[in-house]
């Protein structure tokens, strides 16, 4: 139960991010993801990664010595800076990992039926549909690599959510009448293809 807390608490924390709910929280968030990309970008992962811990490395090393400094000045004797952190328990629960793993292998079974669904064409529309996206998805390729998209994707995840709740009323019905057009247009493809299984028989 207590797990579960902590990932409501988690979702909750990341909604109200992506929601500038606090802006100087929201806006810290954002500028390090988007600095992470573009750092991502111009150098490798390896780089990256090495830089950053290289830079925690110097903080707290700096820190320690500078702690040590002044204890040694003020001749006290308040003992290693970090303490409360080392002291703390950083170690995953057999538990907690095991419900993770759990949960874990529900999403992938999940998944792997859906493959199953879609690659042995199940239902003939459902993977026609993935083919077009597919085919979509290599024009992408050719204009936007990995990392290009991914920047596109955090600069999407932290503007367009306050943009739609600003303007939820006028943007629902434009979703509304796009949906209703593209429901009756696979509608109207499952009618004239040839062996198409339509899910009104199904269900």
């Amino acid at each position: 139960m207590q797990g579960d807390k902590n990932g409501k608490q988690a979702a909750v924390s990341a909604k109200d991010l992506i929601h500038w709910r606090d802006p100087k929280k929201s806006g810290v968030a954002f500028g390090l993801s988007l600095l992470m990309l573009l750092s991502l970008a111009a150098f490798s992962i390896i780089s990256v990664v090495s830089y950053l811990l290289l830079a925690l490395l110097c903080v707290t090393i700096t820190f320690r010595i500078y702690k040590s400094v002044v204890q040694a000045v003020q001749k006290s004797n308040e003992g290693h800076p970090f303490k409360a952190l080392i002291d703390k328990d950083v170690s995953i629960a057999p538990e907690s990992f095991r419900k993770h793993v759990d949960a874990s292998l529900t999403y992938i079974n999940r998944a792997l039926k859906q493959m199953s669904h879609l690659f042995l064409v199940e239902d003939l529309v459902d993977s026609l549909k993935l083919a077009v996206v597919m085919w979509l998805l290599t024009y992408v390729g050719a204009v936007f690599n990995g990392i290009t998209i991914l920047i596109l994707a955090d600069v999407l995840l932290f503007t367009v959510p306050p943009v739609y709740e600003k303007n939820k009323t006028q943007i629902d019905q434009y979703i509304d009448l796009a949906r209703t057009q593209v429901n009756t247009t696979i509608a109207k493809l499952q009618e004239k293809l040839p062996g198409a299984v339509k899910r009104s028989k199904t269900e």
